[in-house]
C-alpha cells in the first residue's frame, strides 16, 4: 500500500468526470487499498474519491466509525428526505460549507471482489455518499453550498 497525494482546491482533475471501471483487478485493488491508506492518514477524512487522489476511475472508498466500504462504479438508486449538514472536504482543507443532502440513499456499486452490493446510509453516511459521488462526477461540496461555515480552531 502507498500514500497517494491528495488534490487540492483549483486543481483541475476535481472538475473531471471519472471513466467507469471495466475490469476489477490487483491494479483497481492496490488503487483501493492505496485510497484507503491515504484516508486513514489524513486528519478528519471519513471518506475519498479516486479523483481526489489524481485517477480518473470511479472508485470511492469510506472509512467512517463502523462504516468500511471500497466501492467501484457506485451510483445513487434512491434517496428520501432532507437533512441540513456541516460538510467539509479533504481536498477543500480549511473550507465548511452548509449544504442541504438527502437523509437517506440507497447506493449500488461494486466492491472490491467485482461482487454486486447494495447499501443504504442515513444521516452521515448519507452525506457521504452524495459528497463522493458527485467527485466522480467532477462536481464539489461547495457546488451544494447555502452558506459558509466558520472553522473553530
Amino acid at each position: 500500500m502507498a500514500i497517494r497525494n491528495i488534490r487540492y482546491n483549483e486543481d483541475p482533475i476535481l472538475r473531471k468526470k471519472c471513466k467507469e471501471v471495466k475490469i476489477i483487478d490487483d491494479k483497481i485493488r492496490q488503487i483501493l487499498d492505496d485510497m484507503l491508506e491515504t484516508l486513514q492518514e489524513t486528519e478528519n477524512g471519513a471518506a475519498i474519491a479516486a479523483n481526489q487522489v489524481g485517477i480518473l476511475k470511479r472508485l470511492v472508498v469510506i472509512d467512517y466509525e463502523d462504516y468500511h466500504f471500497k466501492l467501484v462504479n457506485p451510483v445513487i438508486l434512491e434517496s428520501d428526505g432532507t437533512q441540513k449538514c456541516n460538510e467539509a472536504c479533504l481536498s477543500f482543507p480549511n473550507r465548511c460549507v452548509k449544504t442541504i443532502r438527502p437523509q437517506k440513499v440507497t447506493v449500488q456499486a461494486l466492491n472490491e471482489y467485482g461482487e454486486k452490493i447494495t447499501i443504504t446510509g442515513e444521516d452521515i453516511l448519507a452525506q457521504c455518499f452524495c459528497h463522493e459521488l458527485e467527485h466522480l462526477e467532477g462536481e464539489v461540496f461547495l457546488d451544494k453550498a447555502i452558506a459558509e461555515v466558520e472553522i473553530q480552531e
